[in-house]
C-alpha cells in the first residue's frame, strides 16, 4: 500500500500499524507526537491504530532548547 509519511511517499505492507510503522523507520515511541491524516494519534493506540492506504502521517520529534 501506498501511504505518505512525513511528506514523502512510501510503499508499506499491509496491516502495518502506527508502532510497526516507527520501528521501520527508527524511531523512538517516546518524545514524538503521530498524526494520521490530521488527527492525533494516542500513544497508547500505537501497537492497534492500522495504517491504511493513502493515510498521511506524520511524526514530530519533540526538540529541547530555548
Amino acid at each position: 500500500m501506498t501511504v505518505t509519511v512525513n511528506g514523502e511517499s512510501r510503499e508499506l505492507r499491509e496491516g502495518l500499524t502506527i508502532a510497526q510503522l516507527l520501528v521501520l523507520l527508527g524511531t523512538a515511541q517516546t518524545g514524538i507526537a503521530v498524526a494520521c491524516n490530521d488527527a492525533v494519534v494516542r500513544r497508547s493506540t500505537f501497537g492497534e491504530y492500522r495504517i491504511a492506504h493513502g493515510d498521511r502521517i506524520e511524526v514530530i520529534q519533540a526538540v529541547a532548547g530555548g
